[in-house]
């Protein structure tokens, strides 16, 4: 049997007094895509959270390849291989498009490879390319998330997690967003999507997670969550 490459145990976190995420399990394995839907507020974007080190854990067990990173500080989860692009893009907007990419390399050394694969984001992206020396918050929306996926790339991750790529991007934006998330995926890179448009997430997805009040109530294929009645009734508009 194939092992997961992450692995989530009994997990719970919270902020304060409040506990987002009650007792959660999570497995994905290599070169999956798996997507985390749920309503604003189940602990979808919680979940990334805490695998990337942002927000530790009180309770359960995280495992990145077989190694533990149980509230490990967000460096070391890098550099174990994740990538967290995350809600709202996040790009530093004094900066500039390539300093931004350059940022994602930061832990990387060699000069020649990290240049050489921020040719291919330019490659990747050609509107990128062509704003190379402009300051990241001139950009659009959707130039600041093509943006915000070439510096999770620039990191070489083996496994990349996306927070709600889609929201507040036009309609022709998010189908090249989902577009790059599914080539990402195709390529050989394992994808954790936190996604608010449902539908798309379990079309695109190989395994997908249910979460409801920071517990997960239901998984399996995307196609087996499409044709529950509660997620399309609750999720789906019927």
């Amino acid at each position: 049997m194939e092992l997961p490459v992450l692995e989530i145990r009994d997990m719970v976190c919270g902020y304060g007094g409040v506990t987002a995420l009650r007792g959660i399990s999570i497995d994905v394995k290599a070169g999956q895509l798996v997507a985390l839907i749920g309503a604003n507020g189940a602990g979808k974007s919680t979940t990334l959270r805490a695998i990337s080190g942002l927000v530790p854990p009180r309770e359960g067990q995280m495992r990145f390849e077989g190694i533990d990173i149980t509230g490990a500080r967000p460096p070391r989860v890098l550099a174990s291989g994740i990538a967290h692009c995350p809600e709202g893009r996040r790009v530093f907007p004094h900066m500039s498009v390539e300093e931004n990419l350059d940022m994602g390399a930061y832990l990387r050394r060699g000069s020649g490879e990290i240049a050489a694969d921020r040719d291919r984001i330019y490659a990747e992206f050609p509107r990128l390319a062509e704003r190379r020396r402009q300051a990241a918050g001139t950009l659009s929306g959707g130039e600041q998330q093509m943006l915000a996926i070439g510096r999770a790339l620039m990191s070489r991750p083996r496994l990349i997690m996306f927070d709600e790529p889609s929201l507040g991007l036009a309609p022709n934006i998010v189908e090249r967003t989902f577009a790059i998330i599914r080539g990402i995926r195709d390529a050989g890179t394992t994808v954790l999507l936190v996604e608010q448009n449902a539908f798309a997430a379990l079309e695109m997805c190989d395994y997908a997670y249910l979460l409801e009040s920071g517990r997960i109530v239901l998984s399996g294929a995307g196609a087996e969550l499409i044709a529950n009645e509660h997620v399309r009734k609750a999720y789906l508009g019927g």
